[in-house]
């Protein structure tokens, strides 16, 4: 069986499980490989009743006291039994299962596993696994996978799926020369694909998670610093002066520049006027105003007779954007064509604009992907500017680069990643870092509560939303799914239409919904005709609607604390007072401390540092940057030690072999070309 294959050829996929594991992006026996475990269920050493904690799962062993219960209710039968220690006591449930009552002795002594709940004081286990001690004891410290579903798959598809395909052995052939696995203790690649799905234990997941992870933050580097072997001190052959219109937008704005912004811009100025091409990153927090800084810099090329080019990852940002600089050309009397470029534009609008961009009549263009379509022919492209430029994929922004001479190179991020990190990832590019946050921002009110506040939180969302505000609410997953117990948008939306009134429209958006919906769903948000939007990490992405004041994110424990803060930036951006709302799902002190460093400091790459520095290596159940960085395993706060092992890896490859043309990289180039094709193929969140 090899990678490129069609998921069809493995046993048991049939055409409707060809198509839901498409949703999940799910194509070729290399993407079911790469398809890893959201989380793993350990079975952990068996504690008494006294010992079990509302919220967590765990194994306990006691003695059954009394009788094992059975009643009927018409639609249920329910098995009940109590286990007792000493003055505490721990109630069994399970729903249609009679047969127990011939299973369960009692005074019979079994190990039950499940999570634990308070009801009404009591400590409660429902539907719990039942086993002997020696049963249990084959078991101890073993993982299970828990992968993330979309309807109609079960886990027990995916995980006996993934053993069929991993019987076939050496699926991949290892691209990694010998002597670098050697000198960074890494496993072999099959190896650690096998045991990231199929793990004895922690040890043996940190072996192939260490592998894992080293390659996709190498195969990142490399495509990065390939690129620089291209770029570096490349003459600027365009003939670009500081012009007075720049400085006119800027006296006219309705707010002054912070010092952040002004030393930035002098940066950008300077590169576009100096003797080499400009290739900047350019990181600022969420709401630091780094879209001033690109339409600036897009003026700056326009005036002087060039044009420039603004690519975006989503629909709705490129249209917001297109707003934007169509009403700041209007208020400052600019005489400049802007056009608007994306999937969703007709054919007729498509033809109008591509011969305005190649007869040079437009100046600024904005647009996604669409931006870079063969079809696409610029006359003098000058500035291109890519926002969250990680979510186009190295190979895209190369292929925007191309579009006639080599033009200047503006990279926008607001993933505030601590700048040692930066100079690794993004060796191509100068860092400039805004720092600071306009003056007229209110500083966010936050709150770390638990699943109890939720009345209170529908409460207050419906208060907002009578004062004419908006909501957003987050939660971990797309729609239930087997084995995981956390918040999903499908579920949620329906709990919030009945806990508020008919009258507030209540909607959801998520990364499996076409672009077109999510579009429609988006720009029905902004008109105000949606009140409470209840969506996955998918509105992280730049998204402004000013009159949002509530953020509301469930299951917070679950993702990393650098990108709660980005989603919290959609909020705020408004006149009105804003709130955030990070609700932890189960009772641990240790996460609710990590979560109180939200409330305590507004700062993104404060908050990125304290990440770094509380999460040493291995610390990954359930705390992943669900998306951040479109990387599938790895994660740069996480991950640093080995995103540094990576770093010095690719330098040292390069340093060697520029080219990857020796024969012992030749299967390291095969491979960094199909990982740029993937992600450019990679699917939304």
């Amino acid at each position: 069986m090899k990678e490129q294959e069609s998921i069809r050829n493995i046993k048991g996929i049939g055409e409707k499980t060809e198509k839901l594991l498409a949703k999940l992006g799910i194509t070729t026996v290399g993407d079911f490989l790469r398809y890893y475990p959201r989380e793993y269920d350990e079975y952990t050493e068996p504690v008494g009743v006294s010992q079990v904690t509302a919220g967590k799962k765990c194994a306990v062993m006691g003695r059954i006291t009394g009788k094992v219960g059975v009643r009927n209710t018409g639609r249920l039968t329910i098995v009940t039994a109590t286990l007792k220690e000493e003055n505490s006591f721990l109630q069994l449930t399970w729903y249609n299962m009679p047969f127990l009552r011939n299973t369960l002795q009692s005074g019979g002594f079994y190990i039950f596993r499940g999570m634990v709940t308070d009801k009404n004081g009591r400590k409660t286990m429902e539907q719990p696994e039942i086993f002997k001690r020696e049963d249990y004891k084959a078991l101890l410290h073993s993982l299970y996978p828990i992968y993330g579903l979309t309807k109609g798959l079960t886990n027990k598809l995916m995980v006996k799926t993934i053993h069929q395909i991993l019987e076939n052995k050496e699926i991949v052939q290892e691209y990694l020369p010998e002597e670098y696995r050697n000198y960074y203790q890494l496993a072999e690649y099959n190896y650690a694909v096998s045991h990231i799905h199929f793990p004895k234990d922690k040890k043996d997941l940190l072996l192939g998670h260490h592998r894992l992870v080293f390659d996709e933050f190498l195969l990142f580097i490399l495509s990065i610093r390939m690129m620089k072997e291209k770029t570096q001190d490349m003459p600027n052959s365009f003939a670009i002066k500081p012009v007075w219109e720049t400085e006119n937008v800027i006296d006219g704005l309705p707010y002054p520049l912070t010092n952040a912004q002004k030393r930035v811009w002098n940066e950008i100025e300077r590169d576009m006027t100096g003797h080499t091409l400009m290739s900047r990153l350019v990181q600022g927090d969420v709401g630091s105003g780094k879209t001033i800084m690109a339409f600036l810099a897009m003026l700056l090329a326009a005036f002087n007779g060039y044009q420039a080019a603004l690519m975006v990852p989503t629909e709705v940002l490129a249209k917001q954007h297109f707003k934007e600089m169509e009403k700041l050309l209007k208020e400052h009397q600019l005489p400049l064509k802007a056009v608007l470029l994306t999937g969703s534009n007709t054919a007729k609008e498509k033809r109008e604009r591509c011969a305005q961009i190649a007869s040079g009549e437009a100046k600024l263009i904005i647009g996604t992907h669409a931006l870079i379509q063969e079809k696409v022919e610029y006359e003098n492209l000058a500035l291109v500017i890519t926002d969250e430029q990680h979510r186009f994929g190295v190979q895209q922004r190369e292929d925007l680069s191309k579009k006639g001479t080599r033009p200047h190179v503006l990279v926008m991020s607001a993933t505030p990643i601590p700048r040692t990190l930066a100079i690794i990832l993004y060796g191509d590019l100068d860092i400039s870092v805004m720092d600071e946050l306009p003056a007229k921002r209110l500083p966010i009110k936050n709150c770390v509560v638990d699943t109890s506040y939720r009345p209170r939180a529908y409460h207050f969302i419906q208060k907002q939303v009578e004062e004419g505000r908006q909501v957003y609410v987050i939660c971990p997953m797309v729609e239930e799914s087997e084995g995981l117990d956390a918040e999903n948008v499908i579920d949620y939306t329906q709990i919030l239409k009945e806990a508020l009134p008919s009258d507030i429209s209540v909607a959801y958006l998520h990364g499996r919904m076409k672009a077109g919906e999510k579009n429609k769903i988006m720009e029905a948000f902004a008109a105000n005709e949606i009140q409470v939007l209840v969506s996955t990490t998918v509105i992280e992405v730049g998204v402004n609607v000013p009159n949002a004041t509530v953020m509301m994110v469930e299951n917070a424990e679950r993702f990393g604390l650098a990108q709660l803060h980005q989603l919290r930036g959609r909020v705020g951006r408004g006149e009105h007072q804003s709130y955030c709302i990070f609700v932890q799902g189960g009772q641990d002190t240790e996460t609710k401390e990590r979560l109180e460093i939200l409330v305590k400091s507004n700062d993104g790459f404060q908050i990125a540092g304290e990440d770094l520095r509380l999460r040493g290596p291995g610390d990954f159940f359930g705390i992943r940057q669900s998306g951040l960085m479109e990387f599938k395993i790895a994660d740069v706060y996480q991950d640093a030690e080995i995103l540094k092992e990576a770093g010095e890896a690719a330098g040292a490859i390069l340093a060697l072999d520029p080219d990857l043309s020796l024969p012992q990289h030749e299967r390291l180039r095969d491979r960094l070309f199909s990982y740029g094709k993937e992600r450019m193929e990679t699917p939304g969140i």
